[in-house]
């Protein structure tokens, strides 16, 4: 849809951008002091690194087109509103978000790019269902829980935070990262309803990634909050390196909140741990192509979000084994009509599929290395 040369120019333009709104830190409300996040907040700095080697030449062309075409197609969607979603997911803010984080994936930033007009819209609806209390919320759209939702909600508006820094953006983010905060049980986890009561690992790795996101682009997070995360993700891992749903639950592992329990600790700053080390062990048990039974598990694209993301994190020969198999796979699930299909609704299935495939152009600044 257009060239490298415009997909350079526009990578050039978002990282002068990013790193001039990243700059300065903000503080909480209530007359704290302006102090960098990095000094103040509970967040180590992110890993740092260069793309990994040969990264480029995974990129083939053919999943190139796919792109495109999965996100032209995905723009087509957008409801008058400015939401994405279909069926009883229409409306729904983590489809939305997520959406508009896979045009951003691809260069595009709010009301710049190709596509920014699709992510501006989209944010003036996620802001416009940002409650007083911070709460991201469409109450008669459907979900997996709310918190799904405020997770995938506040990381968008994260991102386009760091990108745009606009104030608008950044009074709504901090409402919603105090939401977050003040909904973290005495585990250190999150559950699906905004209140401090019990907790469970895949509700827990939307909240820390957008906390590590918010963070990124100035907004305070408290120490003591990324401390108490880590111990309940530490806390949630099996003897077989997978994780469980509920510590109180106990439970076998599985590979999507697998995924999600490295992912978590990542976005906790934690990345060299015997805990991160068994976790990706356990992933890499399951490489695409070879593990048939999560060709039919309802969480396909949700495990494999954050199976990608690990393993870009962890980079080397995992990432570069890992991505032409997910790639490939995704190739090969494409529907006949060039989208990807989901049982929640298909702009969901297309959103993850193309914010996936995209990771090695490390526009997305929670990906960037």
């Amino acid at each position: 849809m257009f060239s490298r040369r415009i997909r350079t120019t526009i990578s050039f333009v978002l990282i002068v951008s990013i790193a001039t709104a990243w700059g300065a830190a903000q503080p909480p409300r209530g007359g704290r002091s302006d102090h960098p996040a990095k000094e103040t907040g509970g967040f180590a700095d992110t890993r740092q690194g260069d793309v990994p080697e040969g990264s480029a030449e995974l990129m083939t062309s053919e999943t190139e087109r796919a792109i495109e075409e999965g996100l032209v197609w995905l723009a087509k969607t957008q409801q008058a509103d400015g939401s994405f979603g279909g069926g009883i997911y229409r409306g729904n803010i983590a489809v939305t978000s997520l959406a508009a984080l896979a045009f951003m994936a691809n260069g595009s930033s709010p009301g710049r790019g190709p596509f920014g007009k699709e992510i501006e819209r989209a944010l003036g609806y996620v802001l416009d269902n940002t409650a007083r209390t911070g709460f991201i919320n469409v109450p008669n759209a459907a979900s997996y829980g709310p918190m799904y939702s405020h997770g995938f909600g506040t990381l968008f508006l994260s991102e386009a935070y760091g990108m745009t820094h606009r104030p608008e953006i950044g009074e709504k983010l901090r409402d919603a990262v105090r939401l977050i905060l003040g909904c973290q049980n005495n585990e250190g986890g999150w559950r699906y309803q905004p209140v401090p009561a019990d907790a469970d690992l895949s509700v827990t790795v939307c909240q820390i990634n957008a906390l590590r996101a918010a963070r990124n682009a100035g907004i305070y997070v408290p120490k003591e909050t990324v401390e108490k995360c880590i111990k309940y993700v530490k806390m949630s891992q099996n003897d077989d390196g997978g994780f469980r749903y509920q510590l109180s639950a106990g439970g076998g592992s599985a590979f999507p909140r697998s995924a999600a329990g490295v992912v978590a600790l990542y976005s906790a700053s934690v990345y060299d741990s015997k805990e991160v080390d068994r976790g990706v062990e356990y992933l890499r048990r399951h490489i695409p192509g070879r593990s048939s039974h999560m060709n039919l598990n309802n969480f396909y694209f949700y495990g494999h979000y954050y199976a990608a993301q690990a393993m870009w994190i962890r980079g080397g020969a995992d990432w570069n084994e890992w991505y032409p198999a997910i790639r490939d796979e995704l190739l090969r699930r494409r529907s006949s009509r060039g989208v990807w299909n989901d049982g929640a609704c298909d702009e969901y299935g297309v959103a993850m599929a193309t914010i996936i495939l995209q990771i090695p152009y490390n526009h997305l600044p929670i990906f960037q290395r």
